[in-house]
């Protein structure tokens, strides 16, 4: 069955906040392949908060994860991110069409800092799969 129309629009709940350390920043380089830096976050690191603002949204709007595929992500910055920095993702539905039995869903995510300052904002398109036949 499709997704609803109505989602576009919709902006879901602030996640949990989320501190930012050095150990973090090491895992995550060592993870993806990133250059580490004790300071400054790899500009892919956002992902950590609009993933789990992702992960809320589908549970919210109940779409099994295994029907979906990322299909693009973009990050567009206010400043780096750093250690010490508090985050929270807050995920909006910017579109979302259907295109041969799939949805295609393009969300933003508002990463802003423990002031409520706006950090980055993420893009992502997820391809949720239609039902097989």
């Amino acid at each position: 069955m499709p997704i609803d129309q109505s989602l576009v629009g919709r902006e879901f709940p602030p996640t949990s906040p989320y501190e930012v350390s050095a150990g973090k920043l090491r895992e995550f380089a060592d993870a993806t392949g990133a250059t580490y830096d004790a300071e400054v976050a790899p500009p892919t690191f956002p992902i950590t908060v609009a993933f789990a603002a992702m992960n809320d949204f589908l549970a919210d709007v109940q779409v099994d994860l295994f029907r979906i595929v990322h299909g693009e992500q973009r990050f567009a910055y206010e400043r780096p991110v750093r250690v010490g920095d508090v985050l929270t993702a807050t995920l909006k539905v910017d579109t979302l069409r259907q295109i041969g039995g799939n949805d295609i869903i393009g969300t933003s995510s508002a990463v802003t800092d423990a002031d409520g300052a706006l950090v980055c904002t993420t893009r992502a398109t997820l391809i949720h799969r239609g039902e097989e036949s």
